[in-house]
């Protein structure tokens, strides 16, 4: 027997269906935002005041101490053999042949001898007690970085400490409690803010070139597989063992933050994490007959994440030092009126309409695609932003990851000498490591949202856009 429909049966099933569909879509609305993760802010402590553009008396000659001389440390050395109005008065580490390695390399710089300091679990409290230390510059595994940037800082000593700078939420709460309790600068060694392609892009985002940018990406995305043998006593492998996240985010963090102003206009509200299984260090483990290390490894294949910020703009963020693969940190972004590109392959894709004679030379293009090699190498001449200007011959030859670590410590010293604020503050350290703790909180929910912390406590807009600071 045939069914019939009337019109009115047929209106009243598509309105039941209708109701269902829209209660469905307001019951998952008001689900995501009951599954969103708050995640507390402690008060500031009492009498303290944020640093934001922390300015510190002008230092001269900037007394350093080091800690840690592994590849990072010894390298860092190396650098800073070529640096003015520095001295190096102490080198510190757990091996005195590390030690002795270093002390070599200022002996055939002509640099004076460092105090060493070696063999002890807590030794390198000595170089932070000491008076004749501006500057402890901190290269060690990553699970001390925090207990000695706050140690350092509670004995009156700047702090520049080598990336990830604090693994916790616990640990970047202290830090900057520490930080605006002693008004130290606590800079995290981030070097790839400074490589020629990123500066330069973020020279002429902040010159308007790309519109509003409203989208950008960020990675490391680094197979280590011939590089995991390295670490002192395995600690960066142990680390991926016993944690999910994304442990190592800062590269694509601190230049994507940079475009986007963060804490200095905008800040990001919330993120989303997940990850794929673990396959590829799993199977390195267990071909080096760590059987049960494999079983157990936790750190996903690849970590993604998604971040919102204040403002309604986006970020992405790619973890995944496991799988074979080009190198990239992605460094993307999406503006209204253009789009740069660093991996695989550097490009800008812009209206030739928008830009003068000077750089399209007369050809025409549009920004459907990534505009002629020759248009390109104009634009960034134009645009090359006044650091590398004034540094980029130097860099490339002193090199350091192609310069930028050169560039790094550079400008480190040279806020110091002027009194000027640091490129980066205690708050982008927090930002940009917070990422460790919370893509590990939404992973292990479910991935669902995750709130991110105002680390600045209300002051994320006390300063309109980010600048590097130049002695006048």
């Amino acid at each position: 027997m045939k069914t019939r429909y009337t019109f009115h049966t047929v209106l009243l099933i598509a309105l039941l269906l209708g109701g269902l569909f829209h209660f469905s879509a307001c019951t998952s609305d008001s689900k995501r935002a009951e599954t969103q993760i708050s995640v507390s802010t402690p008060p500031r402590p009492a009498g303290q005041t944020d640093v934001v553009g922390l300015t510190c008396e002008p230092i001269e000659t900037v007394r350093i101490g080091f800690i840690g001389l592994g590849a990072r440390g010894t390298e860092a050395i190396r650098r800073f053999t070529y640096q003015k109005g520095i001295q190096v008065k102490a080198l510190c580490d757990l091996n005195q042949f590390r030690v002795d390695s270093c002390q070599n390399m200022l002996s055939r710089a002509n640099m004076p001898e460092a105090t060493t300091y070696y063999g002890s679990e807590d030794v390198w409290k000595q170089v932070c007690e000491r008076d004749d230390i501006d500057l402890i510059y901190i290269a060690t595994d990553w699970i001390h970085h925090a207990p000695m940037m706050i140690y350092a800082m509670e004995h009156g000593k700047h702090v520049a400490c080598e990336v990830p700078a604090a693994m916790t939420l616990d640990e970047i709460w202290k830090v900057i409690d520490t930080a605006e309790r002693t008004r130290k600068h606590c800079m995290m060694l981030e070097n790839c803010v400074y490589d020629f392609f990123e500066i330069t892009t973020l020279n002429m985002a902040q010159q308007g070139l790309f519109g509003n940018i409203t989208h950008v990406k960020g990675a490391y995305n680094h197979c280590l597989y011939d590089i995991w043998p390295d670490y002192n006593a395995d600690w960066r492998m142990q680390y991926n063992m016993g944690h999910r996240g994304d442990v190592y985010p800062t590269h694509g963090m601190g230049p994507a933050c940079q475009l986007l102003d963060i804490h200095r206009g905008d800040r990001m509200k919330y993120l989303v994490a997940m990850d794929s299984d673990p396959v590829s260090l799993p199977d390195y483990l267990d071909k080096h007959g760590r059987t049960e290390d494999a079983k157990n490894f936790q750190n996903g294949e690849v970590t993604l994440t998604l971040i919102r910020t204040e403002k309604g703009k986006t970020i992405q963020i790619e973890h995944n030092v496991a799988s074979p693969r080009p190198y990239s940190r992605l460094y993307q972004l999406s503006g209204t009126q253009g789009f740069a590109d660093k991996y695989p392959m550097e490009g800008y894709a812009l209206e030739s309409k928008n830009l003068p004679e000077t750089i399209t030379s007369g050809q025409t293009f549009t920004a459907h695609e990534y505009m002629p090699e020759a248009a390109k190498s104009r634009l960034m001449e134009q645009y090359k932003d006044p650091i590398i200007k004034d540094m980029e011959e130097r860099a490339k030859e002193v090199g350091g990851h192609g310069g930028m670590d050169f560039i790094m410590d550079s400008r480190l010293i040279y806020c110091l000498h002027n009194g000027l604020p640091l490129d980066m503050d205690v708050y982008d350290l927090a930002e940009w490591c917070s990422l460790i703790p919370l893509t590990k909180l939404s992973i292990e929910n479910g991935s669902v949202p995750v709130e991110v912390p105002d680390f600045t406590r209300g002051a994320w807009n006390k300063i309109q856009g980010y600048r590097h600071a130049f002695a006048q």
